[in-house]
């Protein structure tokens, strides 16, 4: 062969590489979220975390036109993470019917306008991504409920195996008619068929099976080599990763750019000098005859055969080469290769083609361009298989002890590989199960990743896990750390708290919500210090506007404090009565601004004596609190912790569209005149809200007071202060929480627990701090001494 003609055809297959290449890792340059497969950020999103651009539209063309690229480029990665993430992106805008990027393009539909709809829509969406690339709706469904959504029930099963369903069928009519020009013949199951398993190889016995008894022991190790070397994948990829973080991440794009243009080179020329001076030319069965290919490269000459899948790349005629089958084929292409073809590919070939691969698609996964895991680790593993297989067929008898099909070996390694990398069980059982069309492997797949999974857990964590902990999202995952049961929620929760109050003029407001970035605040009313405050802003602020506030505040609060005995004479009593009785307590309520009277003039009546279990009683606080009254300096300290009665929460998006809808009223008139906005008007701009720094202020009266307590959630999930963190735990992962309130026996709120004080770091360094005994208030160290993340 002429070394002009293999320089010629390697420019030529490193041009077209790095051509696609760059269009791809531009794509990601415009919308970075589109790197990667894009399963850990869905993953956080289920989680109930918000990830910034995740679900965009924006980002679903960045992603799905980006691997159509880099796929076609000839990195070694795969489409269908991208097809994951590109259906919940679909599933996440289909309820909405509307874009941020197409802003003008709005459709009043006011249902489904919350957050857990949204995810509902997103895990469907993750579950038609499944069921399309691998043709397998059970294992959709499976994969969004083990991987994705954190928040399950009954109806969302239906509905999930419902999307699913429906794109499998979409997909198998589009390939019928486009591939096949048979449209409505439904027979291609999805992008990837891994063909049919026969139960004995070409030339062997009629004795065969595709798996017996014996063969679980082999399987079983096969499993566990499999975990150690998915491990030892994400080990040298996490390396990869953080070493991109630090030296790459800061820097312009364009060096991001250079080294995926930089990755795809290597690929292609290790691809092309292995299978020309590695691979072997071996000769095609007879049965198969040879036709030239209809492409000017010489390596792309096919050879027709059952599958017209071998490739000459240099052979004489009536020969192929088994190494560039491997390589220039698309992956789908050799993995079936691996599964149906025994004895086609020598065990020198399948061994330098595992490391390399092994290699260059460790190196692949996190460049800046769409790339998906599953089928690399898939071809990889079925390589690793192959080679089990052909070293127990050609240097062992264990084909007398059992004649199994040799692309068993293959799928068992193809499943321990990727099993080992992503650390799934039951979803990827029941993928592999209907993308083989074989419920007979189900034992052996299940045995397999199980065994896998357990070994590579010795280790590290899947490979989504430690990208996620590497980007800083606080995942919480389905049990807590462990020995985190020795923790209390006093002992995590942020006492430094930012609370409004039911009545809060409007520039509070707007000076609370332009200095934090909190989701939600608390609705509270104080114990202590309302008469020092009240008579203080009396003195202070002019015509006693801040002393009306106090009162409104009073009043709000004595009126929400129901005791036993009133409770029971509102049972008793005819209508009228009660609401003469309302009457004449908030009468006496209106004389008096005092919300701290002595238990002894409280006892006076029954009502009032009932009332004090809801006021200041230190017996309701941890015993830090009180022994701080005997340490010198923390006065400051005490009056942040000064008691707070609690009642309710409100978030961040409805201020900001109260603020928007001037939802207020004079100081001069009743919060009766307040405007009343139903939750569809409160939700219109849902799910893009709109920041504070984007309202125009200036044509409402910041003097004037705003009612949060007609939109505030008067009932969230509270806890006690000596709620085991377990408990807390469950509560986020189960109820689908973003912040929890620490409240003590006195109904007065002690902290705020949100997904930060539950991530396993700051649960590691709250344990380490309080092995010892807890001193003075050592709730308030250094971490509380910053805002909360609530």
């Amino acid at each position: 062969m002429e070394d002009g003609c293999l320089v010629l055809s390697l420019l030529i297959l490193l041009g077209f590489s790095a051509g696609f290449v760059l269009i791809a890792s531009v794509l990601v340059a415009i919308e970075p979220i589109a790197a990667g497969s894009g399963i850990p950020e869905i993953k956080c999103y289920l989680n109930g975390i918000k990830v910034p651009h995740v679900v965009r539209l924006k980002t679903l063309l960045s992603k799905a036109v980006g691997v159509l690229f880099s796929v076609s480029g000839g990195l070694f990665v795969g489409k269908e993470g991208p097809m994951i993430h590109s259906g919940a992106i679909v599933g996440a805008g289909i309820p909405q019917f509307q874009s941020i990027t197409f802003r003008k393009l709005k459709f009043n539909f006011p249902y489904f306008r919350t957050d857990r709809d949204k995810r509902d829509f997103v895990s469907g969406g993750a579950a038609a991504g499944v069921a399309a690339a691998f043709g397998a709706p059970i294992g959709g469904v499976l994969f969004s409920l083990e991987e994705g959504s954190s928040f399950w029930n009954q109806s969302l099963t239906w509905r999930t195996f419902f999307c699913a369903m429906c794109a499998t069928f979409t997909l198998n009519l589009m390939l019928s008619g486009l591939d096949y020009q048979q449209w409505g013949a439904m027979d291609q199951p999805g992008l990837i068929d891994f063909g049919i398993f026969d139960r004995c190889d070409k030339g062997s016995s009629d004795n065969c099976n595709l798996w017996t008894v014996l063969d679980l022991l082999i399987f079983i190790v096969m499993g566990f080599v499999g975990g150690l070397l998915g491990a030892l994948f994400n080990f040298l990829n996490t390396k990869l990763t953080v070493y991109r973080m630090k030296h790459l991440g800061s820097r312009r794009k364009f060096v991001r750019v250079v080294e995926a243009l930089l990755i795809v080179m290597v690929t292609a020329s290790v691809a092309f000098v292995a299978a020309m001076t590695l691979g072997k030319c071996k000769k095609l069965p007879s049965s198969n005859g040879s036709r030239p290919g209809n492409s000017s490269m010489p390596w792309s000459s096919n050879v027709t055969n059952s599958n017209g899948t071998e490739l000459t790349f240099f052979c004489p005629e009536g020969y192929y080469n088994d190494m560039a089958t491997l390589f220039f084929n698309s992956q789908e292409i050799a993995i079936k290769e691996l599964f149906h073809e025994a004895g086609k590919f020598s065990l020198q070939s399948l061994g330098i083609f595992f490391g390399l691969f092994f290699l260059l698609a460790c190196w692949t996964y996190g460049a800046m361009v769409p790339s998906g895991l599953f089928v690399p680790c898939l071809l990889c593993g079925a390589a690793y298989g192959r080679i089990i297989g052909n070293i127990l067929n050609e240097y062992t008898g264990y084909p007398n002890i059992s004649n199994i099909y040799s692309g068993t070996f293959a799928l068992i390694g193809a499943a321990s590989f990727l099993g080992g990398v992503v650390r799934m069980t039951i979803s990827l059982t029941v993928i592999l199960i209907e993308s083989t069309n074989e419920i007979s492997y189900g034992l052996p797949i299940m045995v397999t990743l199980i065994v896998a999974k357990w070994s590579g857990d010795l280790f590290n964590n899947g490979l989504y896990d430690i990208h996620i902990e590497l980007k800083g999202l606080p995942l919480l995952g389905w049990e807590p750390p462990r020995k985190m049961e020795r923790l209390r929620a006093r002992q995590i929760m942020e006492t430094r708290l930012t609370y409004i109050y039911p009545h809060t003029r409007v520039r509070s407001l707007v000076n609370i919500l332009r200095t934090t970035k909190h989701h939600a605040y608390p609705v509270v009313t104080e114990n202590q210090h309302m008469r020092a405050a009240t008579t203080e802003a009396a003195a202070t602020a002019p015509n006693n506007t801040d002393a009306t506030v106090a009162s409104k505040n009073m009043l709000y609060k004595r009126d929400s404090t129901l005791s036993r005995s009133e409770e029971q004479r509102n049972r008793s009593s005819s209508v009228r009565s009660v609401e003469m009785l309302r009457v004449h307590h908030m009468s006496r309520l209106a004389a008096d601004y005092n919300l701290a009277r002595s238990r002894q003039d409280s006892v006076e009546n029954t009502d009032e004596f009932d009332r004090v279990s809801l006021r200041t009683d230190p017996s309701g606080y941890p015993s830090w609190l009180a022994d701080l009254e005997s340490v010198d300096g923390n006065e400051d300290i005490l009056d942040d912790c000064r008691p707070l009665t609690f009642h309710g929460v409100i978030l961040r998006t409805h201020l900001i569209m109260l603020l928007k809808k001037k939802v207020c009223y004079d100081e001069n008139t009743s919060s009766s005149c307040q405007e009343e906005l139903s939750y569809g008007e409160l939700t219109e701009d849902y799910p893009r809200f709109q920041d504070i720094h984007d309202i125009d202020l200036n044509a409402i009266n910041h003097n004037m007071i705003m009612d949060v307590t007609s939109f505030m959630n008067p009932c969230p999930y509270t806890v006690t202060p000596e709620t085991p963190v377990s408990k807390v735990f469950n509560l986020f992962r189960t109820m689908g929480l973003r912040h929890l309130m620490v409240i003590n026996s006195c109904g007065e709120i002690l902290g705020i627990i949100t997904r930060h004080n539950l991530t396993e770091e700051f649960l590691e360094e709250k344990l380490e701090m309080y092995r010892d005994p807890p001193r003075a208030c050592s709730g308030l160290d250094a971490d509380s001494g910053t805002q909360s993340t609530h």
